[in-house]
């Protein structure tokens, strides 16, 4: 059964149009309500990068700086929203649920959440997959092409009856009806375990507007442009970046925002800008996929390497920030425990993989799909298998600086 497709386009990719404001049926934008909000229980600088950044990357960037009481653990966690994201497609025990003893799996969404659209109208714009083997010793992030189709199964929460769709609209899906951000995440969920074959530990759904001031808590990050590419969001008016909607409204001048080719050090506007741009460059969405990618090993290798995991003040204004930019489940594994299991991951162990060979791949009619040797690298993941499937294709690292 064909569905119809949503009606709207990707939020990351649509110009910030005027709107009214709309009642979201679920919560409000940013952390819906109904979420259990700050489960008092565990939580420290290291999840604030894990966290911090799609929801668990940043946990891997610690190593041994840690601020490691008890007290900041709970404080941290206290600005977290958790939800059940993952529902009933959560890891079984055979496959190694509950445990962080063997690889972990999470499934990590990128949304964009601005106060004019209602928690019912959103795709997850951005779909990872991070993977660490049983050795804790290194982490993977793995995209999954927003654009592929994908069979998405029947789902009673939203009362969607199943139908043939792109991935980032089984989010869209799952939301309808009431089903709201966890709803959309559980549909996501499921959809990958039928596509990919591979079960999820944990999950997280970003915000991408509340990664701004992540990256400001961070004081910037440190991005490397290899394409000059034109903004297709923002503008500047008077000197300041305003998105289209709002430069509008002001009557003013604008002047376009380019981001020219080379490495340096980014506010969280302009960091979070260039990750989000997909058009004018030469592979579309898959070089957006490697920018945000790299924007995430950026945030992971700031956190670590200046200072602030070992400064409390720093942690608490870090993760004040970071609660307002995610939503979190952890599949019923205390927050600590993942921290001080995957302690020893550096950021500099974070490897960025390519799906697709970092282009589009039609499959005759036009529609995005998942090659054989993507298929092959989703089934290392589930096997845990991740480091000899790359031994053999070199090819699928991105290079990213």
């Amino acid at each position: 059964m064909t569905v119809q497709t949503p009606r709207r386009a990707s939020s990351l990719d649509r110009d910030a149009v005027t709107a009214p404001k709309r009642t979201a049926p679920a919560g409000p934008p940013g952390p819906p309500k109904g979420g259990k909000k700050g489960t008092k229980g565990k939580k420290d600088p290291v999840w604030a990068k894990a966290t911090l950044i799609f929801g668990a990357v940043l946990m891997m960037a610690s190593g041994a700086g840690i601020v490691g009481t008890k007290w900041v653990v709970s404080s941290a966690t206290s600005a977290v929203t958790q939800d059940n994201l993952l529902g009933n497609t959560k890891k079984t025990a055979a496959e190694g649920g509950n445990s962080l003893k063997g690889p972990i799996d999470l499934l990590l969404m990128g949304v964009d959440a601005r106060k004019r659209w209602a928690v019912d109208d959103l795709h997850a714009d951005t779909i990872i997959i991070l993977h660490i083997p049983a050795s804790h010793d290194q982490a993977y992030l793995v995209s999954v092409p927003r654009d592929t189709e994908v069979q998405v199964p029947a789902f009673a929460k939203s009362k969607y009856p199943g139908g043939t769709a792109k991935a980032t609209e089984a989010f869209f899906h799952g939301a309808q009806n009431g089903g709201g951000w966890a709803g959309g995440a559980q549909l996501m969920a499921q959809t990958l375990k039928n596509t990919t074959g591979i079960s999820f530990d944990g999950a997280a759904i970003i915000d991408f507007n509340g990664f701004k001031g992540v990256i400001d808590a961070l004081k910037g990050v440190k991005m490397c442009v290899d394409q000059r590419v034109k903004s297709h969001h923002m503008v500047k008016v008077g000197g300041k970046p305003m998105y289209l909607a709002e430069a509008r409204k002001t009557g003013k001048s604008q002047t376009p925002i380019w981001h020219e080719k080379g490495c340096r050090e980014m506010e969280g506007w302009e960091a979070l800008d260039y990750a989000r741009q997909r058009y004018g460059l030469k592979n579309g969405d898959y070089d957006r996929q490697r920018h945000q990618q790299q924007l995430i090993k950026a945030m992971a290798k700031k956190a670590s390497g200046s200072g602030v995991l070992t400064n409390p003040v720093k942690v608490s204004g870090l993760m004040k920030a970071a609660g307002k930019a995610f939503v979190l489940d952890t599949g019923g594994v205390p927050v600590a425990d993942f921290i001080f299991t995957l302690k020893g991951v550096a950021a500099n162990d974070l490897v960025l993989l390519r799906s697709n060979n970092g282009s589009f791949a039609g499959n005759g009619k036009g529609r995005e799909a998942i090659t054989p040797k993507t298929m092959d690298m989703y089934r290392a993941v589930k096997q845990d298998k991740l480091a000899d499937f790359i031994i053999g294709n070199p090819d699928v690292v991105a290079q990213e600086k």
